[in-house]
């Protein structure tokens, strides 16, 4: 014969107090946990929607990211040859040659300054970021020291239309707002492709190349053809996949944040065992009732630890509910792909949710088996002699 579970629900709230300051431990280090998944699945989230499953990068071979590769003018024409690269409506190849490099932005926050990345491209390359649309003002004119911002960079920076800034050999205007969605575009600078070559001093050796494919079966051939070919010297990957590798920014700090929330898990589950510990002590008078009243050691055991479980599943809700208002917080991460911020958000998922309270629900688990047994195993006599 079980107990009732209102049994454990009176004894709960008959110690409101107790109950109140063991939940709110629990509440920190689930909203810890729960914090650190919120920014990793943000920075996930950021990366997986940027990108399009039919394009394909271009980089130099051995290059790790754009800013340290190398595509020639004589390269690009070459691979513009190929088969399997999708045409516009002109029978233009949907094809962009682009140049990456980073500026410095200062903002309250980071007064030194924060790498950020500048992406000099044609109109086609625009066009080939279907998920980036102009929110503000109107796209850069070629030839001239006009740059299109990402939206992040006018929240965390303060960036404005018509504002200047200064890199390269002159100021740049800003003349457009950009809206990336999720996409790592929000935390990036556009400008023309030709005038910052030439501001660059790299009228010639530019970064990357991004190639529409015709379909998903020609994104295969033509990765296998370019990476056959010697003359290229380049590598060749989907689209998505170079920004998913920049995923491996969020592994620190979700190691340290892990880390942390185990540290403090230890303490809130000794909280959790000597709260229980006292009402065992408390209530013996009543675990010998319970045994007289023909409830098993079992019976017993199951009770107590279901109510230390529900103490810390009050404190993984209270967690999830300290945590919802990170929700859509824009910040930022260095790349160690990029060596420049991508900016993002946190995203707080049922699935980061769902996490928390399953790690509240182990704590409880931890902290309430010991006192469960010790309930369990009082003798009847000794616990009504107790009282």
């Amino acid at each position: 014969m079980q107990i009732p579970l209102s049994y454990n629900l009176r004894n709960l709230t008959a110690r409101k107090t107790t109950t109140a300051m063991t939940a709110l431990g629990i509440a920190l280090t689930v909203a810890v946990l729960l914090s650190v998944s919120a920014l990793v699945q943000g920075l996930r989230t950021s990366l997986a929607a940027s990108g399009n499953p039919l394009q394909v990068l271009v980089l130099r071979k051995g290059g790790t990211a754009e800013l340290n590769s190398v595509i020639t003018r004589t390269a690009y024409q070459d691979i513009l040859g190929r088969g399997g690269i999708a045409r516009d409506e002109a029978g233009q190849p949907k094809a962009s040659l682009e140049v990456v490099t980073v500026i410095v932005l200062e903002s309250a926050e980071n007064p030194g300054g924060i790498n950020i990345n500048l992406r000099g491209l044609t109109p086609m390359g625009f066009r080939l970021r279907d998920e980036v649309t102009l929110s503000a003002g109107r796209m850069f004119r070629p030839g001239y020291r006009e740059i299109v911002v990402g939206k992040s960079l006018v929240n965390r920076y303060g960036v404005h239309l018509g504002q200047k800034l200064r890199f390269g050999r002159g100021d740049w205007e800003v003349v457009g707002i950009m809206d990336g969605g999720r996409t790592s575009a929000n935390s990036e600078v556009f400008a023309d492709l030709n005038q910052l070559a030439a501001d660059q001093n790299r009228p010639t050796a530019l970064s990357s190349v991004l190639l529409r494919a015709e379909d998903e079966a020609s994104v295969n051939t033509l990765i296998n053809d370019l990476e056959t070919d010697r003359r290229l010297n380049v590598d060749a990957m989907p689209e998505r996949d170079y920004y998913a590798q920049q995923t491996s920014s969020a592994a620190p700090i979700q190691a340290l944040g892990t880390f942390v929330a185990l540290i403090m898990s230890v303490g809130s589950s000794f909280a959790a065992m000597n709260t229980m510990y006292a009402a065992v002590a408390r209530r013996s008078a009543e675990i010998g009732t319970l045994r007289v009243l023909g409830f098993s050691r079992r019976s017993i055991l199951v009770a107590f630890l279901i109510e230390s479980v529900l103490l810390s599943l009050i404190g993984g809700l209270l967690g999830c509910l300290l945590v919802l208002p990170l929700n859509g917080i824009e910040t930022g991460v260095g790349s160690f792909v990029t060596f420049s911020e991508l900016t993002f958000s946190f995203h707080i998922t049922p699935q980061v949710m769902f996490t928390g309270v399953l790690f509240a629900v182990f704590m409880g688990v931890l902290g309430g088996i010991l006192p469960a047994a010790s309930a369990a195993r009082k003798q009847i006599l000794t616990a009504l002699r107790s009282a």
